[in-house]
């Protein structure tokens, strides 16, 4: 049976680090719902490919509620973590040993929940120190996946094995 995977996003999220694990999990049969601020807001990728109009506001759901946890990368981590509610959120899913699948800079927003403390992961090379800071054991590798829980990529070319790697979680 299929997951509901809780996505996380804002403006100037990485198009393809959305689209393309998106259609993954969706062609595995997997629910793929997006939360931002507001409920219907309009979203646009950092590359202006992507814009999607999104499915809760964070205020309308509970972490309990869904089976996964997906980070995209770009600029939208970064803004999310200014926002409590989304490290809770985040923290909720690191806590209870579900699913994380947190690509490029996805990790800022585990980095703020602090979370990463003993776990390994990588993320995009700018954040790498940010991580290791934050307590991670930070390796240089296409995908990571940790404690059969938080699975972890770099950049972009990474994408066909943070695929992979996730759909194995949601087994």
């Amino acid at each position: 049976m299929g997951k509901k995977i809780a996505t996380v996003l804002t403006n100037m999220f990485e198009d393809v680090e959305y689209t393309d694990p998106a259609k993954a999990f969706k062609d595995a049969g997997h629910e793929v719902v997006t939360i931002e601020k507001e409920k219907g807001a309009k979203v646009t990728g950092k590359n202006n490919k992507e814009s999607l109009s999104v499915d809760y506001g964070i205020d309308d759901v509970n972490p309990s509620d869904f089976d996964a946890l997906f980070i995209p990368g770009g600029f939208s981590p970064d803004q999310l973590r200014a926002d409590d509610r989304f490290v809770k959120f985040a923290k909720h899913f690191m806590d209870e040993k579900k699913p994380v699948f947190a690509i490029c800079h996805g990790p800022q927003l585990l980095i703020t929940a602090k979370t990463l403390e003993g776990r390994k992961a990588t993320g995009f090379k700018s954040i790498q120190v940010d991580m290791e800071y934050a307590g991670a054991t930070v390796v240089d590798e296409e995908v990571v996946v940790c404690q059969n829980q938080l699975v972890t990529s770099r950049q972009p070319d990474d994408i066909p094995a943070f695929n992979r790697e996730s759909l194995n979680l949601l087994k």
